[in-house]
């Protein structure tokens, strides 16, 4: 069962970095940690197995849909992370 991902781990990284930029949320390790599981705790997950050429097949069909739920999901985390951070202020 070599070569399965979550792809939706790696959607969710990327548009984390972006979104805590832009919204000037925490960017300390524990922060980015707490917005990231949460995040993907509440999108469902996304597996995908290679050839390429299938991944990226299935990703452009659906991308539009996946796109807006974790921007969604991430603005929330970091909202939420934001007003009761994991750490001191």
């Amino acid at each position: 069962m070599d070569n399965v991902i979550n792809y939706m781990e790696i959607w969710v990284r990327e548009y984390m970095e972006v979104l805590i930029e832009k919204i000037d949320g925490c960017q300390c390790d524990k922060c980015k940690r707490d917005i990231y599981t949460l995040a993907l705790n509440n999108l469902k997950p996304y597996y995908v197995a290679t050839p390429l050429g299938k991944i990226m097949a299935k990703l452009e069909s659906t991308k539009q849909q996946v796109e807006t739920d974790i921007i969604v999901q991430v603005t929330k985390a970091i909202n939420k992370v934001s007003i009761n951070p994991n750490h001191d202020r």
